[in-house]
């Protein structure tokens, strides 16, 4: 086996000193657990190393029901034969442990021995988000006055607001790589999100409204524009606006899709299908369609895991590499996948950084991170001026999508008629039904106003939860099929 420089030196990034000084790791120790992985046989082998602090509080009724802090360690180690793949995990880090992992997956994965470790080779992190200063440092104390502003700010609102909660997560994930193809990469990465929900109540109706944001931030995110005050009068007018909203009519009409946070339909139903684990087992709707009109030629989406403090953004992923800006869908022209490093080898494609993964006790797969539709040519106002009658769709609840087919059913949570080009009565009970390759064969017209959600995305796939951010511009969809029980 070649010896490794020495990556773990006192001298490096405090990420990397915190496995050599907290956990005891040393270069030696990966090199045999990596040595031990391969022993059964294997193509490659990788070690996942993750310390992760997080706190919790929540408030409820006015007064802080759920407080919690958590710090999770442990170790997963991954060995890929062919399609075959052992995996194995341990929170001991004894070398013992870690060893008994390693030889685990190997028989997991058992085949012909093809790759040696070959030393490792630094990948260089970016800085994407701050590190020091981040809320994990703040006090408890800081983080209880802002659900505590949250709180007071939904109430005097309006009067018909009738409960509020208030939520703040935050975590600090650290990360170490070290595989048997030289790879050697760590981060350290922050994470918060503030949430607000909200019941608002009059003499004959119930309604609600959420909001929320954040990133991979410090605490002083909270003190600009994306305030705690902020976040709890839009939950609040969002619930109160539901008060008076009327029923969705049902149809096939136009759709108007707002900027920002609507992007999330974007993300399931054409998001996942372009993620290379599902192209590879040819289960996605867009498999084999490669260089192919999947889209209207106004429809350019890009997944962008490099955006400074996005809540998607990582420096780099799960299995080491540097993430990218990949473009997946070119002026309606199907230009790629989102490839992990399984994915890669078994399609001969490149590897775009996208290998993500829950924590330590989790397999990497191909996962999104921010993905976004760019900007069109298009005014948000003549966009609403050209639509005789159909709706207005400005912020989504929950969804499901049906990857193979692409199918896909939607909740807006905000949404208004559009009538002779003028946005008129809020409606309520409004699903968007449809398939996701053939629904952006409908978009006409793009708009110049693109936006980012606010940081509360989270992506679940195979059991497994990643954050991650979502958004597009002003967009019109000249035929989709509305549910509701209105006229």
């Amino acid at each position: 086996m070649a010896s490794a420089p020495n990556l773990l030196s006192s001298d490096a990034p405090d990420h990397k000193r915190y496995f050599l000084t907290h956990l005891g790791l040393t270069e030696r120790l990966l090199e045999r657990c990596l040595g031990e992985a391969l022993s059964a046989g294997g193509e490659f082998a990788d070690l996942y190393f993750e310390a992760v602090t997080s706190t919790s509080l929540g408030m409820d009724e006015g007064i802080v029901k759920t407080a919690a802090q958590g710090i999770s360690v442990g170790c997963g180690i991954r060995v890929l034969s062919g399609e075959r793949t052992g995996y194995a995990y341990t929170d001991d880090l004894s070398p013992e442990r870690l060893l008994k992992a390693a030889r685990t997956a190997a028989l997991i994965a058992n085949g012909p021995q093809t790759q040696r470790v070959q030393g490792f080779n630094e990948t260089r992190t970016p800085s994407l988000y701050p590190v020091t200063g981040v809320t994990a440092d703040a006090e408890i104390a800081e983080k209880l006055k802002l659900i505590e502003r949250a709180n007071k700010a939904a109430r005097d609102y309006d009067s018909r607001i009738t409960q509020v909660r208030a939520s703040i997560n935050d975590e600090l994930r650290r990360i170490l790589i070290a595989a048997s193809d030289g790879t050697y990469a760590s981060d350290t990465q922050p994470l918060a999100r503030l949430n607000v929900a909200v019941i608002a109540k009059d003499a004959t109706n119930t309604a609600r409204g959420t909001s929320g944001g954040g990133g991979r931030i410090t605490l002083d995110f909270f003190e600009g524009n994306k305030s705690p005050e902020h976040f709890a009068r839009e939950a609040a007018r969002t619930a109160i606006l539901q008060l008076g909203a009327i029923a969705a009519p049902a149809g096939e009409m136009e759709v108007v899709l707002g900027p920002g946070w609507p992007g999330v339909l974007l993300h399931e139903a054409v998001g996942h299908g372009l993620e290379a684990d599902f192209n590879r087992k040819k289960t996605s709707a867009f498999a084999g369609l490669i260089g192919q009109q999947v889209a209207s030629s106004k429809v350019t989406v890009v997944d962008n895991g490099r955006m400074p403090g996005r809540r998607g953004s990582i420096n780099v992923d799960d299995e080491g590499n540097a993430t990218q800006e990949t473009v997946l869908i070119e002026k309606g022209i199907l230009r790629g996948y989102l490839s992990d490093k399984l994915s890669s080898r078994l399609m001969d494609m490149p590897n775009t950084g996208s290998g993500r993964r829950e924590s330590y006790q989790s397999i990497p797969m191909p996962r999104m991170t921010n993905t976004y539709m760019l900007n069109g040519e298009d005014e948000p106002g003549d966009i609403l001026k050209s639509v005789k009658r159909g709706l207005y769709a400005v912020n989504f609840g929950g969804g499901q999508v049906d990857i193979t087919s692409g199918k896909f059913v939607f909740t807006a949570s905000e949404a208004y008629l559009i009538e002779d080009g003028v946005v008129t009565a809020p409606v309520k009970g409004a699903t968007l039904i449809g398939n996701g390759p053939e629904a952006l064969k409908y978009v006409s017209m793009v708009g110049n106003d693109l936006a980012l959600d606010e940081g509360v995305g989270t992506c679940g796939k195979a059991g497994q939860s990643v954050p991650v951010g979502v958004g597009m511009p002003t967009i019109k969809l000249d035929r989709m099929t509305v549910g509701g029980t209105g006229h």
